[in-house]
């Protein structure tokens, strides 16, 4: 165990950047220009903090222990949540780029609101990633809801208002849950804190109090409801009224993220593996998490709104995630680790290429891109990629992420019950379902021609401030593949990316704290 204080200047850059945004409205280059140093700045300290997290450190930074016995207010900085940590301010990089050519490109209303938004949602989500316990999680992640309200309601629309107050009226209902469940671990075992495989006092209650600790887990279930499981998602469709940069917030790096972040934390270092396994809250997950990976994409199949369609593939997605820490076996826990980065560069792709012909072309329908393939080529080989991994299709990294979560059902099916191997065919059956409305889009777009007798040649791709981040997702998502393949070539895998290699050291530490050897 390591105090340093780190952790809190991570936090702090974004919390500093937001007021600054804010006073610097009158002059946008200097405000936006806060924006970038502050996201440069958050990612130099949280690649400071990976080697000593790989040497098996895990950081802490303590504000109080005072608050009740056993209950304070912390920071610890740990393999797994290095990993989200790790993809949000990564990522907020990125977006920030795209948000300036973005928001210039339409001449967006409010821009200083939304930078000051969106620096208080990073700082949300990585207050989130490094919390110490449940009730520091709890203050990030309500931190988060509200911040990201602003952003929902953006336009200002009769539509983008009734999309905020669906969200308020989710996510802050789901914080009661969470708040309830937060009170009642304190109440049966008299601590908070995340601990590697599960707190033993927690374990220590069953089987005497069974039905407590099933219950307690759903209580859970309904706290994280950004991780908008089925039937309770209909808020994050909804939110697809706002601009495009705030639906890959939403999407990619910061608030479902959080929800399954949140879960995959309640599962591993709250219940733990054996707990879960004694009680079959394993096999309960499992099946929410099927039930949403293939109902969703059949919702997907119908939008034509390329925006909503991303939107339904991301509620399938996000189960995927719940569906490997549902398996309680290491390939699919690891699969579920994987898919929290790998997912947030893929998804992020897609929507950045759908706001980048927002911007060229004014287009949000899928219907109406035919041929587009051909006046934005960069977008739409982008788009290609992300579509392929999201299919799970190599050369992309979601192949990487399914295919362990393919053999954690069958570990499961050998080791837990032969009915986990149901679970290998939703697997199998959602990713045919990813292709059936992934491929359309890709058809439409490089094989169909435009509508109408007269082509548009005055289409060309969008501004280099948006094409450049979307591209550099792509390419990163192929390249995290090829850091896997090339990993055992010790020569040759710290040349094709560092940052692959950060990614699969610490989901190998954080695997060994959930289920040590």
């Amino acid at each position: 165990m390591v105090e340093m204080l780190t952790p809190l200047l991570v936090l702090l850059c974004p919390l500093i950047a937001a007021p600054l945004i804010f006073l610097l409205g009158k002059w946008p280059n200097i405000r936006e220009g806060v924006a970038i140093i502050a996201s440069i700045a958050t990612f130099s300290l949280v690649l400071s903090m990976i080697r000593p997290v790989l040497d098996g450190d895990v950081i802490r930074c303590t504000f109080s222990q005072t608050l009740l016995p056993g209950l304070g207010i912390g920071l610890k900085v740990d393999a797994f949540g290095m990993l989200f940590a790790l993809t949000s301010s990564s990522l907020w990089i990125l977006v920030t780029f795209y948000s300036i050519g973005y928001m210039r490109s339409l001449k967006e209303h409010a821009q200083t609101r939304f930078y000051f938004s969106f620096a208080l949602a990073i700082f949300g989500a990585l207050g989130i990633a490094m919390s110490s316990n449940l009730l520091t999680l709890f203050i990030f992640y309500e931190i988060l809801t509200v911040s990201t309200y602003a952003l929902v309601v953006h336009d200002q629309t009769a539509e983008a208002l009734s999309a905020g107050h669906k969200y308020f009226a989710y996510l802050l209902t789901s914080g009661c849950f969470f708040l309830f469940g937060l009170v009642m671990v304190y109440y049966l075992t008299g601590t908070t804190d995340f601990t590697n495989g599960g707190i033993a006092a927690l374990a220590a209650l069953n089987p005497a109090h069974k039905w407590t600790l099933i219950i307690l887990f759903v209580c859970f279930l309904f706290g994280f409801l950004k991780a908008a499981w089925m039937p309770f998602h209909s808020w994050l469709p909804a939110a697809m009224v706002a601009p495009t940069p705030v639906s890959a917030l939403l999407h990619a790096v910061a608030v479902v993220k959080a929800g399954v972040f949140g879960i995959v934390r309640i599962v591993c270092f709250i219940y733990g593996v054996d707990l879960m396994t004694s009680l079959g809250l394993g096999l309960l997950l499992a099946c929410i998490a099927g039930f949403t990976m293939i109902v969703s994409n059949l919702f997907a199949i119908g939008q034509d709104n390329l925006k909503r369609r991303l939107a339904y593939s991301t509620i399938n997605q996000l189960s995927y995630i719940l569906l490997g820490a549902a398996l309680l076996t290491e390939p699919g826990i690891r699969g579920a680790m994987m898919h929290i980065p790998f997912h947030g560069y893929m998804k992020i792709t897609l929507f950045m290429c759908a706001g980048a012909i927002m911007v060229a072309t004014g287009k949000k329908n899928i219907s109406e891109m035919g041929g587009i393939g051909k006046t934005m080529p960069i977008t739409m080989l982008a788009f290609t990629i992300g579509a392929l991994g999201m299919c799970g299709i190599p050369p992309v990294v979601g192949f990487i992420s399914k295919w362990y979560l393919c053999m954690g059902t069958y570990v499961a099916y050998e080791t837990i019950s032969p009915v986990m191997i149901i679970f290998l065919f939703v697997l199998l059956i959602a990713s045919l379902l990813d292709v059936v409305y992934f491929f359309p889009i890709l058809h439409t777009a490089f094989f169909k021609e435009p509508e109408g007798a007269v082509a548009e040649p005055k289409v060309k791709e969008s501004t280099s401030l948006v094409v450049i981040p979307l591209a550099i997702t792509a390419i990163f998502s192929v390249i995290f593949f090829l850091a896997f393949i090339l990993r055992p070539v010790e020569m040759l895998a710290p040349y094709v990316d560092m940052l692959s290699m950060y990614i699969y050291d610490l989901v190998d530490v954080a695997i060994g704290n959930v289920i040590p050897s």
